[in-house]
């Protein structure tokens, strides 16, 4: 194994399957469309009616063909029609912009409705690996996981811990087959590694997806930094993030919810209305963000900073929606993206 595989990260996401353009912008290629086709959910099954393995053999064949809608209604299974469906709407989504950088921005311009959430997901993880392309720092990386994979939070020993919610899931389901672990009891987060500062090795294991984020000042930090390149690396726009304790600025213009909890307790908080403390202890961090000066926004917002707000649900789940970041930017109207 070279240097370079070693230093590579997030295979998983597919971004070696996908060609570059001039300006660094994500191309779609057979290989990354090859890549949905392979899916249990489009791999016709042995008891396929003959429509949808045609459909699969023309799909592999040119991956880029036109398929004309009487071909996903001739299928027999009313699943399998749902599944090209969803497949064949995102491909052209994807493949109505010259990058996959402009399709995400005009996706969600237009609205994800229609969109399965796991196609979403995946788009984010290959953009986020071309927005942190060359990135060495492992809290960085680890922290840019939070954009496409869900997050379980626990408080343990005085420390707030974002654990991936799969990875924890499966490692309950061991503690449940397993009468030793159902034994030894406590959260299943204590069981994985908790990265450290300064910490090698990340690249090796960042497909695994096993590592826990120490939500400390370091870690807020890191969610700082992958903000900044996610929106570069999709609007190419400049910004300065950094998180703090407490919003104490009594005239704040805007905010942005990152994930749906957020979202509900800043407008409850921008209406001027009671929050249950509850749900105050809910948010996980805040950021003051400050686009660059060249950038044009709303008039009203002009020299003041945005506000973004992270929170858990009561089941102390963490789904950010960097979705959010592109749509509740306070651009001036008419303002061209990249």
């Amino acid at each position: 194994m070279t240097d370079t595989d070693v230093r590579d990260f997030w295979l998983s996401s597919g971004h070696v399957l996908l060609d570059r353009s001039e300006d660094g912008g994500l191309v779609v290629t057979d290989a990354f469309l090859k890549a949905y086709l392979a899916r249990p959910e489009l791999v016709p099954p042995a008891e396929a009616c003959a429509a949808e393995r045609a459909l699969h053999a023309k799909l592999l064949d040119d991956p880029f063909a036109d398929v004309p809608p009487g071909a996903v209604a001739a299928l027999a299974d009313a699943d399998a029609q749902d599944n090209w469906r969803a497949f064949l709407s995102f491909r052209d989504r994807l493949l109505a912009a010259p990058t996959l950088q402009g399709a995400y921005v005009r996706m969600i311009g237009e609205g994800v409705s229609g969109v399965p959430p796991l196609f979403l997901n995946q788009l984010v993880h290959v953009l986020m690996r071309a927005a942190l392309d060359g990135c060495e720092d492992a809290m960085v990386l680890r922290a840019g996981e939070i954009f496409f994979r869900p997050q379980k939070v626990t408080v343990h020993e005085g420390r707030l811990l974002l654990a991936d919610a799969e990875t924890i899931e499966m490692h309950e389901e061991s503690r449940q087959a397993s009468p030793l672990l159902a034994m030894l009891g406590g959260p299943a987060v204590t069981e994985l590694d908790v990265l450290q500062p300064g910490e090698t090795g990340y690249h090796a294991r960042s497909d695994a997806f096993d590592l826990v984020l120490d939500l400390g000042e370091e870690g807020r930090a890191a969610v700082a930094r992958c903000i900044e390149a996610f929106l570069r690396g999709t609007l190419g726009l400049a910004a300065e993030v950094e998180a703090v304790p407490r919003i104490e600025d009594s005239d704040w213009r805007w905010f942005i919810g990152l994930d749906a909890e957020a979202t509900a307790i800043g407008n409850a908080l921008w209406r001027g209305e009671d929050v249950e403390e509850e749900a105050l202890s809910r948010v996980l961090a805040l950021f003051s963000m400050r686009l660059d000066p060249a950038v044009p926004v709303r008039p009203e917002v002009s020299g003041h900073p945005v506000y973004l707000i992270m929170a858990m649900d009561r089941s102390n789940l963490l789904r950010f929606k960097p979705q959010n970041l592109i749509a509740g930017l306070p651009l001036a109207a008419n303002q061209p993206v990249h």
